[in-house]
């Protein structure tokens, strides 16, 4: 079984990483230090991903709605709001699976060998809320409360929190240019140290940033249980033996919850049932006979 899931992994893997390669494919902003400014940076990429990517070809949602939620571009507004409910009905949390790169990047840190991963914890679940929290304070109100002379307000998320920021944008700016290293602050060291204790975290707990702060991920997770790409269990065919609910790395129980706000839709569920009671409404991931009877 152990088996079996690595290599479904390995096959997600492969379309998150060519998908972070197509959305960060300005590869001359690297060798020069530079954004990419151009017309694209006006549209948003699914998943989280950093604005200040020296590579990156457009602009994460979590920022875009952070830089004209405190100001009279309501026009920009609605479009960044109106995408996230788009691609939320369509997909909801599937592009944390799939498409994020710092939910690839998770991925890849939580497949080092370590002596005990721990599935949950005390308060595991209570934490869990503590994203919408973010979601609502730093994504919302402060950006919408704390303004300038201007009316503008801070991404305060991306500016405080962010270790994708961090490690995308923050340290690839910094390594090079060497005029920004001399204007580095307190700032700076704060967001590297969020982004180390995450590497470390994800070495040991599954995707941790996804579970416990990420603001996309809270946006998504309202839309998981009516979104077009969901799954559903044949209960007829189900054998109660709890396969699906053991190799889940967001600990759901598919049979309780298909659509949990918490399911990030990886298809280890399907691939772990004996008996493949898993499926989607469209008939996804079951066998073909399966889908004529």
């Amino acid at each position: 079984m152990d088996k079996k899931h690595n290599r479904n992994d390995w096959k997600r893997h492969k379309i998150q990483a060519l998908w972070a390669l197509l959305t960060n494919s300005y590869l001359i902003g690297f060798a020069q230090g530079k954004i990419y400014k151009g017309k694209l940076k006006n549209l948003c990429v699914p998943g989280l991903n950093c604005y200040s990517c020296p590579g990156a070809l457009g602009a994460c949602p979590i920022g875009a709605m952070q830089a004209v939620i405190g100001n009279w571009n309501f026009k920009f507004a609605f479009y960044v709001a109106g995408f996230l409910m788009f691609v939320g009905a369509l997909a909801g949390r599937f592009v944390c699976g799939w498409l994020c790169p710092f939910g690839l990047i998770q991925d890849l840190l939580h497949k080092i060998p370590f002596p005990k991963k721990v599935k949950t914890f005390y308060g595991d679940k209570l934490l869990r809320k503590l994203k919408y929290v973010v979601l609502v304070v730093f994504v919302i109100l402060l950006p919408m409360c704390l303004v300038d002379v201007l009316g503008q307000g801070a991404p305060y998320f991306c500016k405080l929190i962010c270790p994708a920021g961090t490690l995308e944008g923050g340290l690839p700016l910094v390594l090079l240019n060497q005029s920004m290293r001399g204007a580095l602050g307190w700032l700076y060291a704060w967001k590297n140290v969020l982004l180390i204790i995450t590497i470390f975290l994800s070495v040991f707990i599954y995707r941790p940033f996804c579970k416990y702060i990420c603001p996309l991920g809270a946006v998504y997770s309202v839309f998981n249980p009516i979104s077009v790409f969901g799954y559903r269990v044949d209960k007829e065919k189900c054998i109660g033996c709890g396969a699906c609910a053991k190799v889940c790395g967001m600990q759901v129980d598919p049979v309780k919850n298909a659509n949990h706000p918490e399911c990030i839709r990886c298809g280890a569920c399907k691939k772990a049932c004996p008996v493949k009671a898993i499926g989607t409404p469209m008939g996804w991931g079951l066998r073909k006979e399966e889908k004529v009877n």
